[in-house]
């Protein structure tokens, strides 16, 4: 870029230089343009996502994808010249595991493939197995009891809770201007507010009903002398939702193996059976357990301070590393530590001299309970059950989160903070053309921005538009590299690389709300 492009990209950004000053920052509109310039022309972002999906691949808690994961990307923060790299245990996790084969097709009536893959820390069928099929489908305790005797070395059929209908919504969607308006338009204090955790309340409830039922029927299958399970949570036109089958602790006690199916070919295996057509199943699966080493770690690298005053405090910025095994983990969370690298690698390359230091971290095992960051913030900040502050909890001047999938930024969800919404608001303003203009005051959960919320730290997760995260990728065995699309993610890395420049060059940390009481049920 010669320095006459350099000025008119400058110009462009020059609206936001008196909301700058009136912030008291040091951030110069040239370098938001040289940030903006480098993210959009000579983006690494999808070069850096396939690495983390098409050659690590599958990244599930403690395994072996999650390893090289963590040794790639602690060599690339050092290639580009960030210090302090490196593979940080946040805590005891438990059991690592990988699948090394997996096959399941009918036999009889006739020869056909189906797709599946073994619930997470299940065991191994040790060796193939042929059997006929039996159809359980019980909602309480008693409609259990009929099928007892009936199960010795069969393949057990599980219920489909949610069968696929036809659909004429598009799978994938952007959120429109109306969408937008309303989350800037939310205020705290609205009754809108109140039915949201009353309805999370009542879906947890139903939850954990449900998990102890399935429990209970996992016992009474595995009692009962069975071979294996065939299970779905849901989805369609095959795609399948996966989890875990088995806990990960060390002691965990015994399963039988399981596979997670697509609903369509689950549900004819169930129809053929309930018509008294006999069915034959074949089935192989070899998973492989990893107990030598239980911990949990992180991946943490630095653009160190350079101001005198402010260097020892920090700008953090993150994304969970961790994913599900049934795919690559390309939109969760491939996407999001892909453009968390991004950014610094943006910052590194344009020049960037922060007055803050600015640390990424690349969090573990999150799809358990955010176990990662919420073992960083205990290690280093505060643990939410005592709320006993430690140093470094002073220090911190920010922390930001992706991860919603692969779509574009549109705005900060300020968590309630409203000092530090006006903030992002005058951040923002550069960014309009990208389609980034919203701020709310909403807090958007389940992912790492809560646990330092939880000890009261500024953190934050980005708005994105939705995509097709919560129709076919999230948590299933189709989000891959195909489902990130590559102009969303260079301008995420551009807005965030913004976001973390801008809180490192202003004069003052952002503010914080009012420091939470201690939650001893937190404790980890």
């Amino acid at each position: 870029m010669n320095k006459l492009q350099l000025l008119a990209l400058a110009g462009g950004l020059a609206l936001a230089a008196p909301a700058f000053a009136q912030q008291g920052t040091k951030a110069d509109p040239a370098m938001l343009a040289k940030i903006k310039d480098e993210g959009m022309n000579r983006s690494k972002v999808m070069e850096t996502a396939f690495y983390l999906t098409d050659v690590c691949g599958p990244r599930l808690a403690n395994s072996a994808g999650l390893a090289r994961a963590n040794e790639w990307t602690q060599k690339q923060f050092t290639t580009w010249g960030l210090s302090k790299a490196t593979i940080e245990p946040w805590g005891t996790f438990g059991r690592g595991w990988d699948i090394e084969k997996s096959y399941v097709a009918m036999t009889a009536p006739y020869y056909h493939t189906l797709i599946g893959a073994p619930k997470a820390w299940t065991p191994s069928t040790n060796g193939p197995l042929k059997k006929q099929v039996i159809v359980v489908k019980a909602t309480t305790e008693a409609e259990l009891d009929k099928y007892k005797g009936q199960l010795r070395d069969k393949v057990v059929l599980l219920d489909v809770a949610n069968p696929p209908k036809p659909s004429f919504e598009a799978d994938a969607r952007r959120y429109t201007a109306e969408e937008l308006q309303k989350m800037a338009d939310f205020k705290p204090e609205s009754p809108a507010a109140t039915p949201d955790a009353a309805e999370m309340e009542k879906r947890m409830a139903q939850r954990r009903t449900m998990m102890a039922l399935r429990t209970k029927m996992s016992d009474m299958i595995l009692s009962e002398g069975a071979a294996a399970i065939l299970s779905t949570r849901g989805g369609s036109d095959g795609t399948f939702f996966t989890s875990n089958g088995a806990p990960y602790a060390a002691d965990a006690k015994p399963v039988l193996p399981e596979l997670e199916m697509a609903p369509e070919d689950q549900l004819r295996l169930i129809r053929l059976a309930e018509a008294g057509i006999p069915v034959e199943i074949e089935l192989e699966t070899r998973t492989r357990f990893q107990t030598q080493d239980l911990k949990g770690y992180n991946v943490v690298a630095e653009i160190p301070g350079t101001d005198k005053k402010l260097k020892s405090e920090v700008v953090m910025l993150g994304a969970h590393i961790d994913s599900w095994h049934a795919a690559t983990g390309a939109t969760d969370n491939a996407a999001g530590c892909a453009v968390m690298m991004e950014a610094v690698r943006i910052l590194k390359a344009a020049g960037v001299q922060p007055r803050r230091t600015i640390r990424v971290a690349l969090w573990g095992e999150e799809e358990q309970g955010l176990f990662g960051s919420r073992g960083y913030v205990k290690n280093h900040f505060a643990d939410p059950a005592t709320m006993k502050l430690l140093p470094e909890h002073e220090k911190l001047a920010a922390y930001f989160n992706l991860d919603n999938g692969a779509g574009k930024i549109r705005g900060i969800y300020a968590q309630g903070n409203e000092a530090a919404a006006p903030i992002f608001r005058e951040w923002l303003q550069p960014f309009a053309e990208l389609g980034a203009t919203t701020v709310t005051l909403r807090n958007t959960g389940g992912t790492d921005h809560l646990s330092f919320d939880a000890v009261g730290l500024p953190g934050f997760q980005f708005i994105q538009d939705p995509l097709d995260y919560g129709t076919r990728t999230h948590h299933t065995n189709m989000d891959t590299y195909e489902r990130l699309p590559a102009d969303d993610m260079k301008q995420a890395s551009v807005v965030v690389a913004s976001f973390v420049y801008q809180a490192a060059m202003r004069d003052a940390k952002l503010p914080r709300k009012t420091l939470p009481a201690a939650k001893p049920e937190q404790r980890m």
